[in-house]
């Protein structure tokens, strides 16, 4: 059995195990600490790695043996494959730097190597299009040691593309900004620019032209300005407002330009690129001295216009853009009845309408809202609209819509109901031109100018014997006449019927002519020139008045003889007859004045009868006698002085008796200046007494209370005009024919119509007679003053 431990040893072997225990636990703990640290490390350096990876730039060191540690970037970079591991592993036939880079970065390293000298050098791997940026220098110590060169190699693929994008941005730019300079100072307007303290730093060669200065430098040195201070406005102070505002400022100012006085439009312009500060202000200036002439001018013509348009038949109605009425001229309105109220609210054309509709002014319609939608697509159409309007009162109105480039819209009016009416007449007369030209007795063709066959009635066709389908062909004067010759007598005679038709159409001369056809009718024709520059062909049949052309002048050979014996009866009758009327004449007076003794009262009224009877009688004789020397033409006029008043103040004494007998009033109207005349007196008397006694038997028989007989004389220089008129019944037709021509004789004895014609005549005057039934008669005599 073993002895037990002493306290001392027991105390030395719990001493150690303590010891021992601490010992372990102060290792366990180091270990733990130690591992913790390596994991820390670990971890940087992991996390190192991954930003060296990330990074731009990739690390490559060059050991002095030219050895390579580089990641496998440097591989993908190069474009080798198999891992880089040596400097000459950088260069390959188809990969890695070329022979040429390769050797300059073994230069570049060399002298990195032996002097620490930095470089930077830009390559291009083979085979791609990747550039690469080195900078190289000497590795730090704790690297490597001397000869060890450290690369920093990044991709400037990108930045070399945008650095070449931006060279050529900025080369475009520089040759956009020269263009635009020198486009700018060849401008043919001024223009300048104004640095941050307004001053001039830039003119082109207009402004220089315009102020007249040496150069440009010599303006924007001097401070040469464009425009002078207007209103107490300088030009400083217009572009100091447009910086203060920001905007854009705009004067219409006159200018001196090379010594004349212009009126211009300068406009100041503040730049600030991308709605940043103000750089400067930029200005130019544009003559408009033309211009405002031209717009004077089109204000004037505008007036001019309106007012032309307030002239014209047509009414015209313009509407703006907005759809608004802008103007209407005064037929438009008188028109439509348009007043000033609705021209001054300028309504839109939809409300107008319904204005005009309610006027009864637009065609009656079952759906006026869409009619009225429809009339408003005129704003929008590419073209004029056209349309008849048939308003409820018969008006017939044509409108023409024309769209204007504004968008605007222009509405002639015109009223055509006269002209449709004028149509349905001309269409009237048309049709009864024809019938008429088809049922009349001449035979009628028209010439146009070109001389073609225009018109012709059927009496022209059967005289010619000619065909409707030859005639429709509208042939030539020319050939037309030329398969007609054989219709005549003489062929020939075809020439004459051509050359009057074409002496109508292309001289306009009247001509006439005869031909006889070979069935031995005889034809008068003739070319009457038309206002329209046709010709108008007539052929009359005269065989009849052929035939009796003979037989009429052997019996007005007969008449003519037989007048010779009437007259030289009348005569030798008249002078018969004046022996013993002037033997009656006589023993009246005598017994008037008391030869054979005293007469009672009804001796005396027999006695007085009988010298009115021979003083009838004897005007009676006077007038066969001046009848018959005037047919005669032996018949002599006496150029005395006439006082014209009193020859109708004694012819009218003389009637007024038998006017008031007759309960007829006689008016004188009787100009105080008269005056003479040149004729014979007695005639003249006889004859105004018988055309007053005329007109007071001629209305006497129908009028008892209101008969009227005016006498109205008036004079000149030239002539007497005596007017003698009645309110009667108007001439019998026996007596009216005398206005044609024919002789006829009055009532009651008084002097033929024909008589006093002949009287007028001789005195070298003029007679006219107007008749109408129920209204009486006027006889107009106008007497020339003679000699």
């Amino acid at each position: 059995m073993s002895e037990p431990l002493s306290p001392v040893m027991s105390f030395l072997l719990g001493l150690m195990a303590v010891l021992w225990l601490a010992a372990a636990i102060w290792a366990l703990v180091r270990g733990i600490s130690m591992q913790r640290g390596s994991a820390f490390v670990a971890a940087q350096s992991e996390r190192l790695s991954a930003l060296l990876a990330a990074a731009p730039q990739m690390p490559v060191i060059i050991r002095p043996d030219w050895r390579i540690e580089a990641s496998d970037r440097l591989d993908r970079w190069l474009g080798v494959d198999g891992g880089i591991r040596h400097f000459d592993d950088m260069r390959g036939p188809d990969t890695g730097f070329p022979a040429a880079g390769h050797e300059q970065l073994r230069q570049a390293i060399l002298g990195a190597q032996r002097g620490a000298k930095a470089f930077t050098l830009s390559l291009r791997p083979q085979g791609g299009a990747r550039t690469i940026v080195i900078q190289g220098g000497a590795a730090p110590a704790a690297i490597g040691g001397a000869g060890t060169v450290l690369l920093w190699m990044s991709d400037a693929t990108e930045g070399q593309q945008a650095l070449a994008e931006a060279r050529r941005e900025r080369d475009d730019a520089m040759g956009a900004f020269e263009a635009l300079s020198g486009l700018i100072d060849t401008a043919p307007f001024p223009m300048w620019f104004r640095d941050m303290n307004l001053q001039l730093s830039l003119v082109n060669h207009a402004y220089v032209e315009a102020v007249e200065a040496p150069s440009a430098a010599a303006v924007i040195q001097d401070g040469i300005e464009l425009c002078e201070p207007v209103a107490g406005v300088r030009a400083i102070d217009a572009a100091a407002a447009s910086r203060k505002s920001g905007e854009a400022q705009l004067r219409a100012i006159p200018v001196t330009v090379k010594g004349e006085r212009r009126i211009m439009r300068v406009v100041d312009v503040p730049l600030a690129p991308a709605g940043g500060r103000t750089i400067g202000i930029a200005g130019y200036a544009v003559d408009i001295q033309e211009l405002e002439l031209e717009r004077s001018g089109h204000r004037r013509f505008a007036e001019a216009q309106r007012e032309l348009l307030d002239r014209l038949s047509a009414a015209v109605v313009q509407f703006g853009p907005d759809r608004h009425l802008v103007y209407a001229n005064l037929p438009f309105r008188r028109m439509f009845n348009i007043d000033a109220e609705t021209l001054n609210e300028a309504p839109p054309f939809a409300r107008l309408l319904d204005r005009l509709r309610d006027a009864g002014r637009t065609p009656e319609v079952r759906d006026f809202p869409a009619w009225r939608e429809a009339h408003e697509q005129w704003f929008a159409r590419p073209d004029a609209a056209e349309e008849d309007w048939l308003l409820r009162d018969g008006t017939h109105l044509r409108v023409v819509a024309q769209p204007t480039p504004e968008g605007g819209l222009l509405l002639i009016v015109e009223d055509r109901t006269e002209h449709i009416q004028l149509a349905g007449a001309r269409d009237t007369l048309l049709r009864v031109r024809t019938a008429t030209f088809d049922n009349l007795f001449e035979a009628i063709a028209v010439f146009a100018p070109d001389g073609r066959l225009h018109l012709w009635n059927q009496r022209f066709r059967r005289l010619w014997a000619i065909d409707e389908f030859q005639l429709a062909a509208h042939p030539r004067v020319d050939v037309l006449m030329a398969g007609l010759a054989d219709r005549l007598a003489k062929p020939e005679q075809i020439n004459v019927v051509q050359e009057v038709i074409r002496a109508a159409t292309l001289e306009r001369v009247q001509r006439i002519g005869e031909i006889r056809f070979a069935d031995g009718r005889h034809f008068d024709f003739a070319s009457i020139p038309l206002p329209d520059g046709n010709a108008l062909l007539i052929m009359l049949d005269i065989s009849d008045s052929r035939r009796i052309e003979g037989a009429l002048r052997e019996r007005n050979e007969a008449l003519e003889a037989a007048d010779k014996v009437k007259t030289a009866f009348l005569s030798r009758m008249s002078y018969e007859l004046r022996t013993p009327l002037t033997s009656i004449a006589g023993f009246s007076e005598m017994l008037q004045g008391g030869y054979a003794g005293g007469l009672n009262d009804r001796q005396t009224s027999y006695v007085g009868a009988i010298m009115d009877s021979v003083g009838v009688l004897g005007r009676h004789i006077d007038n066969v006698l001046d009848l018959a020397q005037a047919e005669a033409g032996t018949l002599a006029i006496e150029h005395a002085s006439v006082d014209v008043a009193a020859l109708l103040d004694r012819a009218m004494d003389d009637c007024a008796a038998f006017a008031a007998q007759e309960q007829i009033e006689l008016v004188r109207e009787i100009a105080p200046d008269l005056g003479e005349i040149a004729g014979d007196a007695a005639r003249l008397g006889r004859l105004l007494g018988s055309m007053i006694d005329n007109a007071i038997r001629f209305t006497a028989p129908t009028r008892r209370s209101d008969g009227r007989v005016l006498v109205h004389a008036m004079g000149d220089d030239q002539a007497v005009i005596i007017i003698v008129s009645d309110n009667g019944p108007g001439l019998p037709d026996d007596v009216a024919a005398v206005t044609s021509g024919r002789q006829a004789a009055t009532a009651a004895g008084g002097i033929g119509l024909a008589l006093a014609r002949q009287l007028v005549s001789a005195h070298g005057g003029v007679m006219d007679v107007v008749t109408e039934k129920g209204q009486g008669t006027l006889v107009r005599i106008n007497l020339p003053r003679g000699e």
